[in-house]
């Protein structure tokens, strides 16, 4: 009998001595997928914030204008704006411009003017400016053309080149250690073979610096200053901002036509007197034409009697 109680506990023993160790086995293997997403935690959160900021970086190419030019640091934008506008005097609006572009840091990259035909009736005279502003004071900018000028259509594009910009950086880093590697390696050199080895990998390292720094200067200067492209027409009237009433139409469309048929009695009165030479050497030869056109039959008849 006491044989069979001590075989009875022996067996109860080793049976609670197996739950425990499964025991202990599944909370292990249950905590090491834990511990694996706490590890992998920082890199997950990482990588959706990057695909946030690249969504937002696509919802703003595709055309969604920002309220403000205050972009993320940790971006590189390039902005660029087109401007339709219009000013009563073409010379006082562009001195205006000129002024607020230097007080902004700014500066002109190309300008032409056309100051009309004299053939016209009218010199339409207007301008082309490429202007380079600072990106942080674009919209101060814009503002104060919209003072001096009617803005008859704005648009503003931004283009995210940070991925781009970033590339070019590391490739430049890269260049300039293997440049100094092969300065250390060129010192070292002790055969012609490798001396002329290593300095032609020199030539073509540096030649790709050159290269890659020039693009890096073009990135920095393109994402610093906004580009502005400002068309400016001189004009009588300003275009309206907002659609006119029926009666504005009508009593618009009168005063044009009144205007019309004044220039055009002017036009004529300045084609007559400008041509006035012409008509009076042709009245000369029309006069001397028809003069010897009626002498004519009546020599006829004189030699037939």
């Amino acid at each position: 009998m006491k044989r069979l109680l001590a075989l009875t506990l022996a067996l109860l023993l080793l049976l609670t001595g197996c739950g425990a160790s499964a025991g202990s086995n599944y909370k292990t293997e249950a905590a090491a997928p834990a511990a694996m997403n706490s590890s992998m935690g920082a890199p997950m959160e990482y990588a959706e914030e990057a695909v946030a900021m690249d969504s937002a970086a696509a919802l703003t190419e595709g055309g969604a204008e920002p309220s403000s030019t205050a972009l993320p640091q940790e971006r590189k934008w390039i902005v660029t704006v087109y401007m339709d506008a219009e000013a009563e005097d073409l010379d006082t609006a562009i001195t205006g411009i000129d002024a607020h572009i230097t007080q902004m840091g700014g500066y002109v990259e190309n300008q032409s003017i056309y100051n009309g035909s004299a053939y016209a009736n009218r010199r339409y005279r207007n301008a082309n400016l490429t202007v380079r502003i600072p990106a942080e004071r674009v919209d101060e900018f814009t503002e104060e053309v919209a003072g001096i000028a009617n803005v008859v259509s704005k648009e503003k594009s931004l283009e995210d080149i940070t991925l781009t910009y970033t590339a070019t950086e590391s490739r430049m880093k890269a260049l300039q250690a293997e440049e100094a590697r092969l300065l250390e390696l060129l010192a070292e050199a002790e055969t012609m073979a490798d001396l002329l080895e290593i300095e032609a990998r020199l030539t073509d390292v540096r030649y790709e610096l050159e290269t890659v720094t020039s693009q890096l200067r073009l990135y920095n200067n393109q994402v610093d200053f906004a580009t502005i492209h400002l068309s400016l027409r001189e004009v009588q009237e300003y275009t309206p901002v907002e659609d006119p009433t029926i009666w504005e139409r009508i009593t618009g469309g009168f005063k044009d036509s009144l205007e019309g048929v004044g220039e055009g009695f002017v036009d004529a009165f300045v084609w007559l007197i400008v041509c006035s030479p012409y008509i009076a050497v042709f009245a000369v030869f029309a006069a001397i034409a028809f003069v010897l056109f009626k002498k004519l039959p009546r020599r006829k008849k004189k030699t037939k009697e």
